[in-house]
Parts: structure tokens; C-alpha cells; sequence
């Protein structure tokens, strides 16, 4: 049962309120640079039960009035057509849909920041798409020898070079679609242009993990190595600000290897560094509003564990994830952690050793553990689903809340005229036929109330799913794990 252990409230108000602090300390402008997802954190509030997924958005809501939005995506991940893993999008499309999110909400959205620039012409499209659309665009170029060649790079041919942002408020938050975008540089050469103007400002960082006040091996932060194994990020302590405070916190290796350096810059352009450590940079307040530390701990674990499946199952699509799924059972080891320890993965595999059929498994709310598996009509993740519906709702389980005279004629859809080999219904399509049943079927229409709680929910499936119940799974915010196999031999699956 999946207990609160994060006061969700409490962090509001206290981030907000430090992240004003830090703007007076600079005498009243700060570039901030926003690490993770503004919107749909779910890795945080999977960590930290309690943290809402747009908690980020909604802190800075707070500071509306003094908010602007700035957008930094490279050039290179433009002209490459790089993709974010969890929705699918190009990180030039994923600007826009930002911006869109962020107007939505009322947030000022400022400019967009074309970094490490070097000519390409897909980047030189891009930014004509934004002017026609009357968005402000700049270009930030590529620097010889960044981040090292610091006497280059703290001149008119470094950041000099850069176009000057212009903006209209006191607080600048720097975000970005996806990692590699620039933020940091973008708030630096900011920095130095702002410098060259006589215009006093000033530059943070907030970063929700690691966690600075958790100690190193924290569940929590482990779980942070465990999301970003593939980036191979490491949890550290900050040994510059044990030698400067004789205080141990909590950092990670590239913020750490890259604070010399900033250092250097700081002092480059202002004469002296404002911090004397990477954690001094953050403004991070999450882990003072966790108060049931026991909850987060078991929440990380269970996040370990739904990482390494993952791994293990995009290692069997092909990807090259050895060293990942590697680093994975190593942090899994350090907290003693096994495979069989997710719950939902064992009653699946049980499931599917008594009936020789592909089976799935979900914890509800509750802690009750419901299965499904492969019926002639419904694939194991449908039965699953709907046998989770029946019981969040108290329908008894002989009760269908299909009939077979709606699904039949959507297997005969799917077979006859789609040309689809596959006549058992996938969850999109049971939703549909759930959705329509609701009309004149009672138990329907209950049972489709209860969708909403199936939210942060376990489950999994004893064979990999196809992209079309993985997408359903998690756009209903259900926490999908696989077994790494297919439940055929064939070569070519989708």
C-alpha cells in the first residue's frame, strides 16, 4: 500500500520563498537554471509519495509576476532529430509544445536560445519558424575548447560572440526539452553580457536530484543513479563544500567536475565567486518536506526495481544497455535489492507458470493484488485492466463488463478489414468499448469512474508489451514494468 511520506504544501511555499531570497542576495535578478521536467515529474512524485507531478510548475507559479521563461536547445539535437524518450517528440517540436504549456498556465514565455550553433541550416529553419510565429530567437555559438578555455570564453569571442537574451524581468528561468540543451552556458554568457552592461545579476541552479540534505546512499538518491544510469551520473559528496563548511551534502559528478570552472568564469567576470561550492549554486528545498522517511525509502527501492526491468526490456529490443542493466544490479546489490522483490512481477510470473499463458499483475491502492491473463477475447494487460476496474468498483468478478456482442464486432474490425493476425482487444481498445458500454451498462459506468485510481498503481506483465498498451499504461500514470521476453519467437515485433 502506497503510504504519503512528502509534504507537498509545505514545499511550495518554502521553495518559492527561498528562490526570492536568492533573487535579493544578486540585487534583484537571477538566472535560474532548471534541471528535470517543469511539467510531469513523475520520476519525483514516484520518490518522494506526495510530490505532485507539476509541483515545479506550480512553485513557480507563485512567482508569476517576476517569472520569464527562457528555451535553450542545441543546435545539434535540432539537425539530428533527437527525440525525448518518454513521449516521442523532436526537441524542436517539444519547444513548441512547451511554450504552449507554459502560456497556458500564464507564465511569461520570453525567448528561445539556439546553443552551440555552428551553422546548421535545420537550426537556421527553425529559428525562421519561431520569428514567423513573433518568438523572440537567438543564437548561441559553439566555443573552442568549452568549458576549459576559459580566457576564450569570458571574451568577445566567446560568450561576446553570443547574441545578448534580452529580457524584462527579475527572475529568468532557463529550461530546456531535454540533457545537452546548454542551460548553464546560456545563464553565463548571460552573465557576462549583463556584466558588460553595468546590470547587476546574479545565477542558480535547481536541481531535485540528488538531494543535498539526504545522506549519499539515501534510497532517494540512489534511485536519481538508478533514472540516469544511462547518462552515467554518479551521487557524490561535495568536496568543496566539506573543505569550505566542514559540511557533507550531497552532489553529482558533473556538477562537481564543472564547479572549477565556474568558479573560474565567476571570477573572470566579476572579480570574485559568489559560492564557494556546486551545492551553494542549488536552491533545492525538497528534502526539508519529506516526513515519513521510511515511505520514501521503500518508493525508491520499488523505483530501483521498475528501472532495471525497463533496461532489461529495452536491452531485448536491441538497444545497447549491458552497462546500464550493469550499473542498475549493482545499485540493486547496495540496497539489497532482487528482482523478485517487486511484488507485481512475482504474481505475474505465477500466474503464467499455472496456466501456460502470458499473464499481468497490479497492486490497487489497497494492496490488493489483481492478476489477468490472455483469454480468447482479451490480452493478459486487458483482462488485467478490467479485473482491476471490477474491483476498485465492488462488481463481482463473474460479471462481465463486456459483452461479447461489443467486442466481437471489433475483433472482427481488427481481423477482417485492418488486417490484424492479433483478434484479442488491447487496453485502447477495451477503454473504447468500456466507454461506450458506459451508456447503458450500470456496471460500466462505475467501473469507468474508477479509472482515476488506478493512478501511481504497480503492474506488470509477464511478456513485453506492445507500444500500444505501453502508451495506454503510461498515459494513465500506471507504473508498467515488463518481463524482458517476447510472447512469441518471432524476429520482428513492433
Amino acid at each position: 500500500m502506497r503510504k504519503i511520506g512528502f509534504d507537498n504544501e509545505k514545499y511550495l511555499n518554502m521553495q518559492s520563498e527561498h528562490i526570492r531570497e536568492r533573487i535579493a542576495q544578486f540585487g534583484g535578478k537571477l538566472y535560474m537554471e532548471f534541471g528535470g521536467k517543469l511539467f510531469d515529474d513523475y520520476h519525483a512524485s514516484r520518490v518522494l509519495p506526495g510530490f505532485q507531478p507539476d509541483s515545479k510548475l506550480q512553485m513557480l507559479l507563485k512567482l508569476k509576476e517576476q517569472a520569464e521563461i527562457v528555451i535553450a536547445v542545441s543546435a545539434g539535437a535540432i539537425d539530428s532529430n533527437k527525440r525525448r524518450g518518454d513521449i516521442g517528440i523532436t526537441y524542436d517540436m517539444e519547444v513548441l509544445r512547451l511554450i504552449d504549456l507554459f502560456r497556458s498556465v500564464g507564465l511569461y514565455v520570453g525567448s528561445v536560445v539556439v546553443t552551440q550553433y555552428n551553422g546548421q541550416q535545420s537550426a537556421d529553419a527553425f529559428i525562421r519558424r519561431l520569428q514567423d510565429m513573433k518568438i523572440q530567437a537567438y543564437r548561441h555559438y559553439l566555443i573552442e575548447g568549452y568549458p576549459s578555455n576559459i580566457p576564450l570564453i569570458v571574451s568577445e569571442d566567446g560568450y561576446g560572440k553570443n547574441d545578448y537574451v534580452e529580457t524584462s524581468r527579475s527572475l529568468i528561468v532557463v529550461t530546456a526539452p531535454g540533457p545537452g540543451s546548454g542551460k548553464m552556458a546560456v545563464c553565463l554568457s548571460q552573465l557576462y553580457h549583463e556584466h558588460q552592461r553595468g546590470i547587476q545579476a546574479g545565477y542558480a541552479k535547481f536541481e531535485t536530484f540528488p538531494i543535498w540534505n539526504l545522506a549519499l546512499k539515501h534510497p532517494v538518491n540512489v534511485a536519481y543513479e538508478a533514472a540516469t544510469a544511462d547518462l552515467k551520473d554518479v551521487n557524490m559528496i561535495d568536496p568543496f563544500h566539506l573543505e569550505a563548511y566542514n559540511k557533507v551534502t550531497v552532489n553529482y559528478n558533473r556538477d562537481v567536475e564543472i564547479f572549477p570552472v565556474l568558479q573560474a568564469i565567476f571570477q573572470k567576470i566579476y572579480g570574485s565567486s559568489p559560492y564557494k561550492s556546486p551545492t551553494d549554486m542549488g536552491v533545492n528545498m525538497a528534502g526539508n518536506c519529506i516526513f515519513d522517511d521510511e515511505a520514501c525509502k521503500e518508493a525508491s527501492r520499488q523505483e530501483i526495481l521498475r528501472r532495471y526491468y525497463i533496461a532489461l526490456c529495452e536491452k531485448k529490443k536491441g538497444a545497447d544497455k549491458t552497462e546500464e542493466v550493469d550499473k542498475l544490479k549493482l545499485l540493486m546489490n547496495q540496497e539489497g535489492l532482487k528482482a523478485e522483490d517487486r511484488i507485481v512481477a512475482c504474481a505475474a510470473r505465477k500466474k503464467e507458470e499455472e496456466t501456460g499463458e502470458p499473464a499481468a499483475a497490479m497492486e490497487l491502492p489497497d494492496g490488493r493484488i489483481v492478476i489477468g491473463r490472455n483469454k480468447e477475447l482479451l490480452g493478459a494487460a486487458s483482462a488485467m485492466l478490467l479485473n482491476s476496474l471490477k474491483e476498485l468498483a465492488g462488481i463481482p468478478d463473474e460479471v462481465d463488463l463486456l459483452d461479447s456482442a461489443v467486442i466481437k464486432p471489433v475483433q472482427e474490425l481488427k481481423v477482417s478489414y485492418l488486417g490484424n493476425q492479433n483478434p484479442r482487444l488491447h487496453t485502447d481498445e477495451v477503454l473504447v468499448a468500456l466507454s461506450v458500454s458506459a451508456a447503458s451498462n450500470e456496471n460500466a459506468a462505475k467501473a469507468m469512474k474508477c479509472l482515476p485510481l488506478l493512478q501511481d498503481c504497480d503492474a506488470h506483465c509477464s511478456v513485453i508489451l506492445s507500444p500500444v498498451d505501453a502508451d495506454i499504461f503510461r498515459r494513465l500514470h500506471i507504473n508498467m514494468t515488463c518481463e524482458p521476453k517476447y510472447q512469441n519467437n518471432k524476429l520482428f515485433h513492433l
